[in-house]
């Protein structure tokens, strides 16, 4: 099966820089990734606009994460460009650069520790710190902080410390941690994953939300799962081993030829509503 890329890339060249780079939040040009032999990514070209909120699909290994640490400037590629927020990775300082990217991974709850309190993991964001110390929040800082949480459905949770929350609540914690900051970028890692049933529901109503807000940053959010992408984003990124299989608008690349070329098997896509759903076929 052939994928078709739903739109061109306006640049040609890793070294080349988009005329229009203020308009982009994200913009990666012939972007590879290796480690050892293996290429993480490869040959990746992708654009993101201030007012898209964006899907990234694909198998375990197809690279998603990987593309999202670019994303978040915790990573530099091994080859071509990438420019976040304007700024291009190798003569920026990404610690400064970080502070603008709201980021909510798996791997940042295992460094949350347990005995801090809900509502400071949320506000200590705005340090760019992991358990609280000696700073100094004042009544606007908390108050934002209890609005998130309740904005996500665990209103109730700010006293409680983070190592008695169940998966979702932690998920929603960590959000609502990324959103602290007001960012002009944030990435979502797998937001839906180990929730169950209702969890996962009850979550993509909350991701819906912020897609629709026009005031919300720029999004992008890796699932694994057509079941979990949340009506309101607008585009989406098909990945395998590492490439790109097809990318542009969800209408447009969503469907049962590029998935099945994605996952590497036969899969029928469904729609219902503003949702999806996929099954392999028969």
């Amino acid at each position: 099966m052939t994928a078709v890329t739903s739109r061109t890339q306006a640049d040609t060249g890793p070294d080349s820089t988009p005329e229009d780079l203020d308009d982009l939040v994200l913009h990666m040009a012939g972007v590879g990734v290796r480690r050892g032999s293996t290429d993480l990514l490869k040959d990746l070209d992708w654009r993101v606009e201030l007012d898209e909120r964006w899907v990234v699909l694909g198998s375990n290994g197809a690279g998603k994460t990987t593309l999202l640490r670019l994303a978040g400037a915790e990573l530099h590629p091994s080859t071509g460009v990438v420019h976040v927020l304007g700024e291009r990775l190798g003569r920026v300082n990404v610690f400064e650069l970080r502070t603008r990217i709201g980021f909510a991974t798996a791997a940042l709850a295992g460094r949350v520790p347990a005995e801090e309190k809900v509502r400071d993991v949320v506000v200590s964001a705005g340090y760019a710190v992991l358990g609280r110390w000696r700073e100094e929040y004042d009544q606007l800082d908390t108050g934002r902080a209890d609005d998130l949480l309740e904005n996500l459905g665990i209103a109730g949770l700010g006293d409680r410390t983070f190592g008695t929350l169940s998966e979702g609540e932690r998920k929603r914690t960590l959000i609502a941690r990324a959103l602290m900051t007001d960012p002009e970028l944030l990435l979502l890692d797998e937001p839906a994953a180990g929730l169950d049933l209702g969890g996962r529901e009850d979550l993509v109503a909350r991701l819906t939300d912020i897609a629709l807000d026009p005031d919300a940053p720029a999004t992008v959010l890796v699932t694994h799962h057509v079941e979990e992408i949340p009506p309101g984003f607008t585009h989406l990124l098909l990945l395998s081993q590492g490439g790109v299989v097809a990318q542009g608008l969800i209408d447009d690349v969503l469907t049962s030829e590029n998935l099945s070329a994605a996952f590497g098997q036969s899969l029928e896509l469904e729609r219902s509503g503003d949702r999806f759903f996929a099954r392999r076929r028969a």
